[in-house]
């Protein structure tokens, strides 16, 4: 399988900057895609925090991206033709990165290249998204960027 190259504003592995934190405006960071297969349709991306305290904490869910590689800073993705679903708080979209106190959690970035446009309600989850895309996935990529609170 192909694997997709992902930049942001923050490296692998930094700090992913306040502005798209919960201390900040939670704004959606700006990505950039490279290695998109030719025959890709969609785009789909989940977001999760595996040092959560309860376990896996899952910040966003989307799919129906386009696949042209560049996407900005943002507040949703709707404008994009995009859907977004559940998070783990029971909202729809992006939730940023809000750890308790204490040592930084990691945040999972996951970009998925797809052969076919999803038809699933806003009210999807992780899992969901999960099952609907086996099959469909040409290429995956991710990058991790980590925040702590003090």
């Amino acid at each position: 399988m192909t694997e997709l190259k992902i930049k942001s504003v923050f490296a692998p592995f930094a700090q992913i900057p306040t502005r798209y934190t919960c201390d900040g405006d939670e704004f959606i960071p700006p990505f950039e895609i490279t290695g998109i297969p030719p025959r890709t349709k969609s785009i789909a991306v989940i977001v999760e925090d595996p040092d959560a305290p309860y376990g896996l904490f899952v910040h966003w869910v989307a799919w129906n991206l386009p696949p042209t590689g560049k996407y900005p800073e943002a507040t949703e993705v709707s404008s994009l033709g995009a859907k977004e679903g559940v998070n783990s708080a029971g909202r729809y979209g992006y939730i940023g990165p809000c750890p308790p106190p204490g040592p930084a959690h990691r945040y999972f970035f996951k970009f998925y290249a797809l052969d076919t446009m999803l038809d699933l309600d806003t009210g999807t989850k992780r899992e969901q998204l999960l099952n609907a895309m086996k099959g469909h996935v040409l290429a995956e990529g991710q990058i991790i960027g980590k925040y702590g609170r003090h």
